[in-house]
């Protein structure tokens, strides 16, 4: 992980000006700081594993209030037993439950998945859509979830609003909102849409290692020099660094 380069202080006065001349001059520092991400974390990409946008579909609803790395723990065993919609629309949810227990939540989640892949199968034959409006549409599929799927099983591209996009975009000044369908419309005007998905898996993955919500790792920040909140975190470099969390795959 480098470390920054001369970061200026973060105050709220200067957290206010970098918001209020976002236009033209954040434009480019917007640049930098994705250009920088882009090389901190050249490896950037959906952490869940999954080999079907019905499989993805799935593990991002188990994520809610969990992790990926205890969403592919419980998804080898729940798709080997239940490896498309039809088979998990005729599934038992006791045993559904027990084989998703450690995602927590674990019976709201046999029976939410269940009755997604009941109305994948009679509204769809089965297949995941691969359009917004279709996604959305299913029960427990909101726009997170569905620009999940869209922009890593389809390819098309979307902001994924999701806790660490939302926390960094208000840091990074590129919003004022913590609303999930502003934060996806604001964020989305200053990129190009070809760099909105590769964007979704830069931010998050900083977002998880580096800028964590309650003490981030400000001194071991690749783009703490472009960043309006700097300070906000440990400066210390070497403190910093022991904030960093890597990768447990």
């Amino acid at each position: 992980m480098s470390r920054h380069r001369s970061p200026h202080h973060g105050s709220a006065a200067v957290r206010a000006q970098t918001r209020s001349a976002r236009p033209p001059r954040l434009s480019r520092v917007t640049q930098e700081i994705f250009e920088e991400l882009g090389r901190t974390y050249p490896q950037a990409r959906c952490e869940l594993d999954f080999t079907t946008p019905f499989e993805l579909l799935i593990a991002t609803v188990l994520s809610a209030q969990s992790t990926d790395r205890r969403v592919n723990s419980v998804t080898p065993e729940l798709f080997r037993r239940w490896p498309d919609a039809a088979a998990l629309a005729g599934a038992e949810e006791v045993e559904v439950a027990e084989v998703i227990k450690p995602t927590g939540f674990f019976r709201a989640k046999s029976t939410r998945i269940i009755a997604l892949a009941a109305q994948l199968v009679a509204d769809h034959d089965g297949d995941v859509p691969g359009d917004l409006a279709s996604l959305v549409a299913l029960p427990g599929v909101g726009r997170k979830t569905a620009n999940v799927v869209l922009s890593d099983a389809f390819g098309v591209p979307g902001i994924t609003a999701d806790t660490h996009l939302i926390r960094l975009a208000g840091r990074f000044g590129w919003t004022d909102s913590d609303k999930p369908e502003v934060v996806e419309a604001e964020v989305g005007e200053l990129f190009d849409r070809s760099d909105w998905n590769q964007l979704n898996h830069r931010v998050i993955w900083h977002g998880r290692r580096c800028c964590h919500a309650r003490r981030p790792a400000c001194g071991a920040c690749s783009v703490a020099q472009w960043c309006p909140a700097y300070g906000i975190g440990e400066t210390d470099p070497d403190v910093a660094a022991t904030l960093i969390k890597e990768p447990r795959r």
